[in-house]
């Protein structure tokens, strides 16, 4: 044999004893898939993985900055996890959600543990099954880590409950996290686990994702059933994932999708609903869309307006074609007062008196009695907190109009079509494929504590609510900091099951600008990063 091929085989078979180069596990930017990488490679198990969840929530929920996310811990998620890992030697994984723990809005019914809607009035009430949501992503084989806490009833945007408090804001731990699934989104962004569920009924998955700095994704409504989720205003409710990533996202929702008998309105989505919504996740997808720039509300925050003036270039480097100014029509920045009020007043009694009816004895059967027993709590009880002004809210719609009355009825049926008609006009008039605006117009207020005795407070200029009202879908992204360093966020808003496309587009601006940032009063805590 010659030297030189003697050489060669020398130096291959030292390059072949070399170890691979190591690859880094950090729980702080772990994606779904970056989390099952490394348990296919024996470096983590679920239920290592749940403890430091479990340290994190132990380090900063009521310790620390004290973030107070958390209204019930599962008692059984070490438990679970090491089942799932067993499960998962010996089966193989149901799936890319095999093991992977989730936060949980406490309005969703969960057979195991307690759904109070943030009040003390449902304290321990045990619902007798899962949500339809819950029990689709318990199949493919998730953690429930945590119930978490909410806006009472889901009625308010501060995140407050009388069952659980005030949640703050990790990014800043004086002001509010939004609302009303603050909880989920002060828990993802102080990364309590990779995955979430909110709900949301004029803004309540989108101002805390966007309050946090996290993804949020608001669902035509009726890609998802609402069987199981404690109602706010039904007409206007959908659930809906938050995560830390587009990715985990879009991964999360198309298990939770598909047609509900115990959801009507879930029959709209017959042929457009995707079980995989991942595969339309490409990072060239904004080029050549064109995108309406909404200026409504401009000059709120001016700290928010930088932030978007920002992003909006960005998008332009990205391909965008930018239509701007686009204005939303008048009647629908008035659908506040002009169809969701109407509707709330004369649905609300309705819709409670269901859910309560379904629910164990011993618990209130009507919004009258939520009202009365609600009002009658005037002092801090151990864990309860008052909170007059969402229950004298309540009583007020006990004694609304019927849903018989002829103002419901025009704003249920005729209100809510003229808006989305509206809508899809601006879409069709511009020839657009999406619509771009800053999700909060200005950024979260320092907390109030006096906020839950005020009983008519003024809601801050809102854009998300145009959403519900038109039942369309709502895809939100970090898009950068305020000087204050608040996060802010774009939400990228398109016609009923347009989801593909706005997933896509919101992917495409996420992985090319990375403006997610973890908050300083959670860093990272021993064994969350490794090499293997």
């Amino acid at each position: 044999m010659r030297p030189k091929t003697i050489a060669l085989l020398l130096a291959a078979a030292l390059l072949g004893s070399r170890p691979l180069p190591a690859k880094t596990f950090e729980l702080e930017t772990a994606s779904i898939g970056d989390i099952q990488e490394a348990v296919d490679a024996g470096a983590l198990t679920y239920e290592k993985l749940v403890s430091l969840y479990l340290a994190r929530i132990e380090a900063y929920d009521q310790k620390g900055p004290a973030l107070n996310t958390v209204i019930t811990l599962n008692p059984h998620a070490l438990e679970q996890a090491r089942a799932l890992d067993a499960e998962r030697k010996s089966k193989g994984p149901r799936g890319p959600l095999h093991g992977i723990p989730i936060l949980v809005k406490d309005n969703y019914n969960t057979f195991d543990l307690p759904t109070t809607g943030g009040t003390f009035l449902l304290d321990g009430s045990l619902p007798y099954e899962d949500a339809k949501m819950i029990k689709d992503l318990r199949a493919a084989g998730v953690i429930i880590l945590a119930k978490v806490n909410m806006d009472e009833f889901a009625h308010g945007g501060i995140g407050f409950s009388s069952r659980g408090g005030q949640t703050r804001n990790p990014h800043d731990p004086r002001r509010h996290p939004a609302g009303s699934s603050g909880g989920t989104g002060a828990g993802l962004a102080a990364w309590f686990a990779p995955l979430g569920l909110g709900s949301d009924t004029g803004g309540s998955i989108r101002g805390p994702s966007s309050a946090n700095g996290i993804v949020g994704i608001k669902p035509t409504n009726g890609l998802l059933s609402r069987a199981g989720i404690m109602p706010c205003v039904l007409a206007f409710d959908t659930g809906g994932p938050m995560a830390r990533t587009v990715y985990d996202a879009a991964l999360s929702l198309g298990f939770m999708t598909g047609i509900d008998s115990k959801d009507p309105l879930t029959q709209t989505s017959a042929g457009l609903f995707y079980k995989d919504y991942t595969q339309f996740l490409k990072k060239d997808s904004l080029k050549g869309v064109r995108v309406g720039v909404i200026r409504d509300y401009a000059g709120t925050d001016p700290e928010v307006d930088k932030v978007y003036a920002a992003a909006l270039q960005e998008l332009k480097a990205l391909g965008a074609e930018l239509v701007d100014p686009v204005n939303f029509p008048p009647i629908a920045l008035q659908n506040r007062t002009m169809v969701m009020d109407p509707v709330r007043n004369s649905e609300v009694r309705e819709d409670y008196a269901a859910y309560l009816s379904e629910l164990r004895p011993g618990f209130p059967k009507s919004l009258a009695e939520l009202a009365d027993k609600g009002i009658a709590l005037t002092e801090p009880t151990g864990k309860f907190h008052p909170h007059p002004s969402v229950f004298t809210r309540f009583k007020r719609l006990s004694e609304g109009p019927p849903i018989t009355s002829p103002t419901f009825t025009a704003a249920r049926q005729h209100g809510m079509a003229a808006v989305r008609g509206a809508v899809l006009g601006l879409f069709e008039d511009k020839k657009l494929d999406v619509i771009v605006y800053p999700t909060r117009s200005r950024q979260p207020e320092i907390i109030d504590p006096e906020t839950p005795k005020i009983i008519d407070r003024p809601s801050p200029p809102s854009l998300t609510s145009i959403a519900n009202v038109t039942q369309f879908p709502d895809v939100i992204v970090p898009a950068g900091l305020t000087a204050e360093k608040m996060p802010v966020t774009i939400s990228f808003f398109g016609p009923a099951y347009s989801e593909p496309k706005l997933l896509a587009y919101a992917y495409t601006y996420e992985q090319a600008t990375h403006h997610r940032v973890s908050p300083s009063t959670t860093p990272a805590l021993p064994g969350e990063k490794f090499e293997y």
